[in-house]
């Protein structure tokens, strides 16, 4: 089928992520248009799309909760391609399987080559936002597309800080924090420190604290992404033990699987703040203006 090359572009979305699409929409001045979903009884996904597209499509999923969600874009993204789609843009927001980056012990997958791969076989560009990165230097080593654009939630998560507490010292919980704490420190000169982390399993968690005084400081335990909780809950109690007057919690992408929020905040964390990046209660800052810049960028690469 031909494209409408008169068509503005238009950003496709699922009808989860109405309010997400809507604020990204009026920042980008884009046209919206939802992607429709059927869930047959033995588990099967239908999905309709408009059934006219123009040359430029974006597809926005966050892809929390990713297994299903992978099989919808495949399933949308070849579909936008049958219906004239010639350019399609990925906004994952949060993009999933990016920590397992080696074969830790023989016989691993290893998830962010292959997930990679595959989004970059259905995509043309992705954006997102505080990738999971370990040990590769760029999003596009892990997902070889024409143009992959990072994003960051540091800058606004500090801004939010800056409004609410004063002279606040920024914590990491583990030296993986230390670059991208560093950067929303800058922004305000806030002063920063970073915790040791030994995981000895999902759940099972040690914490040894900067060696610097917390006495008396308003602390902010900064990161990226926030899963079970118990790093942070665990970062808390100690921070508290040592004299913290407060300790509150920013992170960019608000996972918190099962009971996470409540034992942050049953180890005395006082607020909770995360980005729009995954929906949920705690949601303080938009990331939308960023990623309508972004889509923006990709608009005039073409």
């Amino acid at each position: 089928m031909k494209s409408n090359p008169l068509l503005k572009p238009v950003l496709l979305f699922f009808e989860d992520e109405h309010e997400s699409a809507t604020r990204i929409a009026r920042a980008s001045s884009m046209e919206l248009a939802t992607i429709e979903r059927h869930r047959f009884p033995d588990g099967e996904i239908k999905l309709r799309l408009p059934d006219t597209l123009p040359d430029r499509v974006v597809i926005l999923r966050t892809l929390n909760d990713p297994n299903e969600k992978l099989i919808e874009l495949l399933l949308a993204a070849h579909t936008a391609r049958d219906l004239g789609a010639r350019h399609l843009t990925l906004v994952a927001p949060y993009l999933a399987y990016m920590r397992q980056d080696i074969a830790f012990h023989p016989g691993e997958a290893i998830s962010q080559r292959v997930v990679g791969q595959f989004l970059a076989g259905l995509f043309d560009a992705v954006i997102t936002v505080d990738p999971h990165l370990h040990r590769v230097a760029t999003l596009q080593e892990a997902l070889p597309v024409a143009n992959a654009i990072v994003l960051s939630g540091a800058p606004l998560l500090a801004d939010l800080i800056a409004a609410r507490r004063q002279r606040p010292l920024l914590v990491g919980p583990d030296e993986e924090s230390a670059q991208w704490i560093a950067l929303a420190a800058s922004r305000h000169y806030f002063d920063y420190a970073v915790c040791r982390k030994v995981r000895n399993g999902d759940r099972a968690v040690e914490i040894a604290l900067p060696v610097r005084s917390v006495a008396g400081r308003q602390v902010v335990l900064l990161d990226d992404v926030a899963s079970t909780g118990h790093t942070v809950a665990r970062a808390a109690h100690l921070l508290l033990d040592a004299g913290a007057t407060s300790v509150d919690v920013a992170v960019t992408h608000a996972l918190f699987a099962g009971d996470a929020l409540q034992v942050m905040l049953d180890a005395g964390v006082g607020e909770v703040w995360s980005t729009d990046c995954i929906t949920h209660s705690s949601n303080a800052v938009s990331m939308a203006t960023s990623l309508a810049g972004a889509l923006a960028q990709i608009q005039a690469a073409a």
